[in-house]
């Protein structure tokens, strides 16, 4: 999905594109390709290029790339940006999220309930888009909390081949470092609802499996709430009031996407006008923007100013130009000094 943001619109403006995608999922590059070769593509309009931080290395310094697009963790984010602009190059580098999910008291707690599901648990929590911190403002966390456990437990992991609603996790080396964090939100006193670490997977054994984890009475200082997870791991956050839940969100170092939850008009007015964030949802948990919009965050989650997709990304793979024509005759002799005019 995510090069799908950058190379139709790139090669629609007439530039050629070299698609480095990560080295732990190569295989649909290579099928995307394919793809590309049998609708007729030329050859060399649309390249794959395999390989680790060499690899990387050698784009981002290269003479032949005038701009680079990524998506990525911030740190990651930052190092292309920082290395490719200063060999010159345009760039576009999308980082990390903490995406909160704001629920009011007038909220349709069912509604909320299953958004937060949705949103906090697809694609195993491995997008930047997830909800990783669920802010339950006043008196109905309790509720809240046991609406969404009551979801949670009806999700079956593993094998997407068996009908399983949620699959594994990248590596083991993920999997692994997702769980330390539950292991941490724990030991520094959260109450873990829904534990995925035990989780009886529809598959093989040995997969990267985590199921599932929902947490509630997370702090603003634990690991879990200030880091960027990236897995099936939901934090609940409660606070008092609106102008609470909106100043956690205001003071995340990200600003990728944030959702509120109410029916209260006013309110929904209120926070997008005032929230610090690049995409907002208004009762829409991952606030994707249509194609025709551009994609992207403020913040450490965005280095460049230069969004993806829509207009932005259109003016990023183009460079424009201005022509100045005049069909000289006689009458258009003379000396003048002055800056040129037009009559």
């Amino acid at each position: 999905m995510v090069p799908m943001w950058f190379f139709p619109v790139a090669i629609a403006a007439g530039n050629t594109v070299v698609l480095k995608p990560s080295e732990k999922a190569p295989t649909a590059a290579n099928w995307l390709a394919a793809l590309w070769s049998e609708a007729g593509l030329p050859a060399g309009v649309f390249n794959v290029v395999h390989g680790d931080k060499i690899a990387v290395d050698g784009l981002l310094t290269s003479p032949g790339i005038k701009a680079v697009s990524f998506v990525g963790s911030t740190p990651v984010a930052k190092y292309v940006y920082e290395q490719a602009t200063s060999h010159g190059k345009r760039v576009q580098a999308l980082g990390g999220a903490k995406n909160h999910m704001i629920v009011l008291p007038d909220a349709d707690l069912d509604l909320a309930a299953d958004a937060a599901v949705n949103a906090g648990f697809g694609s195993a929590g491995e997008r930047c888009m997830a909800i990783s911190a669920l802010i339950a403002v006043g008196d109905i966390a309790d509720d809240l909390v046991a609406k969404i456990e009551e979801r949670t437990l009806t999700l079956r992991t593993g094998d997407g081949r068996r009908g399983c609603d949620m699959g594994p996790l990248v590596t083991k080396v993920h999997r692994d470092k997702v769980a330390s964090y539950i292991d941490a939100g724990e030991a520094a006193g959260a109450d873990i609802v829904v534990d995925g670490r035990a989780v009886q997977p529809d598959g093989a054994a040995d997969g990267f499996w985590l199921g599932p984890t929902l947490i509630d009475n997370v702090t603003t200082e634990m690991s879990i709430y200030t880091d960027e997870i990236f897995g099936p791991v939901l934090s609940v956050i409660r606070v008092d009031s609106y102008d609470n839940a909106l100043a956690l969100v205001n003071s995340s170092e990200y600003g990728n996407g944030t959702a509120i939850f109410t029916n209260d008009g006013g309110a929904a007015r209120r926070f997008q006008n005032e929230v610090e964030v690049g995409m907002v949802g208004i009762n829409i948990p991952v606030p994707v923007p249509m194609a025709y919009y551009s994609f992207g965050g403020w913040k450490n989650s965005l280095f460049g100013d230069t969004h993806a997709h829509g207009t932005e990304g259109v003016h990023f793979f183009t460079r424009g130009k201005v022509v100045t024509t005049r069909w000289l005759d006689p009458s258009h002799g003379g000396i003048n000094l002055g800056f040129p005019q037009n009559d």
